[in-house]
C-alpha cells in the first residue's frame, strides 16, 4: 500500500451560501491529494504526462458525512491498496481540524497512451516507483 496525507484550507469560493464546501469541489481536493500522492514517490503529474501517459478518471465514488466548512483546515489521506495493471485505484478519507471524518471516496483512473489513444498496463517507470514505495497495510506510515 501507498499512503500519503495533505493539507489544505477551504477557501471561501469553495462554499455555498452556508459556507459549506459545494459537493463538486470535492473532485478537486481528491484530485490534488491524487497529484500529491505521485509528487511524493517521486515522480509529478507533468513529468507522467511528458512519457507520453495520460490518467483520466473513469469512475468517482464519495460518501459525505458531514460538511466542510469555510476557512476549515482538511486533512486528505490518500492510499493506493492494490499494485495498478491497466487501472489504478485511489482511496481517500478527508478529516476536520477535530479529527472528526467529513467524507470518504474512491478514484479508478486507466493509463492512456497518449500518442496511440489505446489503454496501457501501468507503464514500468511508475510501477518501479510504486513497487519502491510499496509498504504492507499494518506498516503505514
Amino acid at each position: 500500500m501507498i499512503h500519503s496525507t495533505n493539507t489544505l484550507r477551504v477557501r471561501y469560493a469553495d462554499t455555498d451560501p452556508m459556507k459549506y464546501v459545494y459537493y463538486g469541489n470535492y473532485a478537486e481536493y481528491l484530485e490534488v491529494a491524487r497529484v500529491e500522492l505521485f509528487r511524493g514517490i517521486g515522480m509529478s503529474y507533468d513529468e507522467i504526462e511528458k512519457r507520453g501517459i495520460w490518467l483520466p478518471v473513469s469512475e468517482f465514488k464519495i460518501k459525505y458525512l458531514q460538511p466542510a466548512r469555510y476557512d476549515q483546515i482538511l486533512t486528505i489521506h490518500t492510499y493506493v491498496k492494490k499494485i495498478p495493471g491497466v487501472r489504478i485505484e485511489f482511496e481517500y478519507e478527508i478529516f476536520g481540524e477535530e479529527g472528526e471524518r467529513i467524507s470518504e471516496a474512491s478514484t479508478t483512473l486507466f493509463f492512456l497512451d497518449s500518442a496511440r489513444n489505446k489503454i496501457v498496463k501501468c507503464p514500468d517507470f511508475l510501477m518501479k516507483l510504486i513497487l519502491n514505495h510499496w509498504k504492507d497495510e499494518q506498516n503505514t506510515d
